[in-house]
C-alpha cells in the first residue's frame, strides 16, 4: 500500500459552547492540515496520485475557512457541532472526500493540529 501526504495550514477562530474551561473564550489558533491518500498501485509515472491535485483541493477548502470564526460555519453553526480538532478533522475529511477524485485509492485520514503538540485525526472505518 502506497500513502503520500499533504501539509497546509490556515488561522481562524473559535470557542467551544458548554466547555468549562478556557476555550469557552474566544481564541485563535494556527491549524495545520496532514491529508494522507492511499492505494495499492502506482499510475504509469510511479505516482499514486499528483501532490498537486490534493494541495488544490485542499486549498480551496481551507480557503473557507482561513481568518475566520469558525462557530459562523453551519457544520459547527448554534445547532451543529463544537469546533473542535476532532470535528474539524472530519470536515475537512468529508470536504476532501467529496472534491478529489480517486479512482482505486482513498483518504487515509485527515490529522489537524491544534498546536504544535495537540492534535486529532479523522479516517473512516
Amino acid at each position: 500500500m502506497f500513502q503520500v501526504c499533504v501539509e497546509a495550514h490556515f488561522d481562524a477562530a473559535h470557542f467551544l459552547r458548554d466547555y468549562q474551561g478556557k476555550c469557552a473564550n474566544l481564541h485563535g489558533h494556527r491549524w495545520n492540515v496532514e491529508v494522507v491518500v492511499e492505494g495499492p498501485e502506482l499510475d504509469r509515472l510511479g505516482m499514486l496520485v499528483d501532490f498537486g491535485e490534493i494541495k488544490s483541493v485542499l486549498a480551496q477548502s481551507l480557503k473557507v475557512l482561513d481568518h475566520s470564526l469558525l462557530n459562523d460555519f453551519p457544520f459547527f453553526g448554534p445547532k451543529g457541532v463544537n469546533p473542535t480538532a476532532e470535528n474539524l478533522a472530519r470536515f475537512l475529511f468529508q470536504e476532501i472526500k467529496r472534491d478529489l477524485p480517486l479512482a482505486q485509492k482513498s483518504i487515509a485520514w485527515v490529522k489537524v493540529y491544534e498546536s504544535p503538540e495537540t492534535w486529532a485525526m479523522y479516517k473512516e472505518d
